[in-house]
């Protein structure tokens, strides 16, 4: 298969136990390959922990899962130096931590204090970690998907906006609509009997059996074709203007002035560019357009832009302000 179809199967494979939230999916996808790490943000209950473990399950890649308290280390993520007595000659060795995987569950991010999402984040960030002096590289495929809660603030430590801003994308996780729920019951029903839920169609269904896990390979070959694909300067002149009606609003209107106090740095503008490109590259394209960095804006720029209080006062959202610039900002 090439790694357009290999990328398509992971997808359905993922599809199959993720009911009603394809956006979702569609962006988990595109943060593997656009090589970045992704937030997720929903209520309790809607699967954001089992749609990443259902992608690592999908991969022939190594998974980890840290679930983040208030009490944890630095040191039980990136792991510690042990001492080992063998021959009567103590000598102190790394044990590496659950931060050395390829895709890496960070659970309730912010119930861990700033030590500890630190640690995290320099791993992202810098793609290493520093030990007692030493410097650890982390594999060569390596994601970390981080979820949180956004309604139960007790005892949570919030990211601040400078590390927000390392994540490629902050996904939004909202409740499946009626027949998706009805699919769910279904499906975990099926589970709890051994079998798959009737109301899924994809080739698990079809053979009765798990599809053969995609190689790590297929990512970096997907990648090395994103990277071919095409920005006109039109396109690229267009997320331009999009990050600058964050930073500079009074040039548009008079409500993004009242409403945005901080816009998105040039993280946003990469961000655009890199999740574009896989968008146009999965439906086939080997040019962006426009389209693609509108469904992609939301994700991209929400956790980069800092609301004013008038916007809080207003009832305004993050998603409310890049609907006001995505209908004020022209394609020219």
């Amino acid at each position: 298969m090439t790694p357009r179809e290999s990328v398509a199967a992971l997808t359905d494979f993922v599809s199959a136990s993720i009911i009603g939230q394809q956006d979702v999916i569609q962006r988990l996808v595109i943060g593997l390959l656009a090589n970045g790490n992704l937030l997720i943000e929903g209520l309790p209950g809607l699967a954001k922990t089992r749609a990443i473990k259902s992608l690592a399950r999908g991969m022939a890649a190594e998974f980890s899962r840290i679930q983040f308290t208030p009490d944890l280390l630095p040191s039980d993520i990136t792991g510690t130096e042990v001492m080992h007595s063998e021959s009567g000659s103590p000598e102190f060795r790394f044990e590496s931590g659950p931060i050395f995987a390829n895709i890496v569950l960070a659970d309730e991010i912010n119930r861990a204090p700033a030590k500890v999402q630190a640690a995290l984040l320099e791993a992202m960030e810098e793609r290493q970690v520093t030990v007692a002096g030493n410097t650890y590289p982390m594999p060569d495929l390596f994601m970390v998907m981080a979820t949180q809660n956004p309604v139960e603030q007790e005892g949570t430590y919030p990211l601040p906006e400078a590390q927000l801003d390392r994540f490629l994308m902050h996904v939004h996780m909202d409740y499946p609509d009626e027949s998706a729920e009805a699919k769910i019951i279904r499906l975990v029903r099926g589970e709890e009997q051994g079998q798959l839920a009737t109301a899924t169609h994809n080739s698990v269904e079809d053979t009765g059996r798990a599809p053969k896990p995609v190689p790590q390979e297929v990512v970096f070959d997907a990648r090395a074709e994103i990277a071919a694909v095409t920005v006109s300067e039109v396109v690229e002149r267009y997320m331009v203007d999009l990050v600058f009606a964050s930073r500079y609003p009074q040039r548009y209107s008079d409500d993004l002035e009242r409403w945005l106090q901080v816009g998105a740095s040039p993280r946003g503008a990469l961000a655009l560019d890199k999740s574009s490109r896989v968008m146009a590259w999965l439906d086939g394209r080997d040019h962006v357009l426009p389209d693609d960095v509108r469904t992609v804006a939301h994700d991209c720029l929400r956790h980069r832009l800092m609301l004013s209080y008038e916007a809080s006062a207003d009832g305004v959202s993050a998603n409310d302000v890049i609907d006001a610039m995505l209908a004020q900002v022209a394609v020219t």
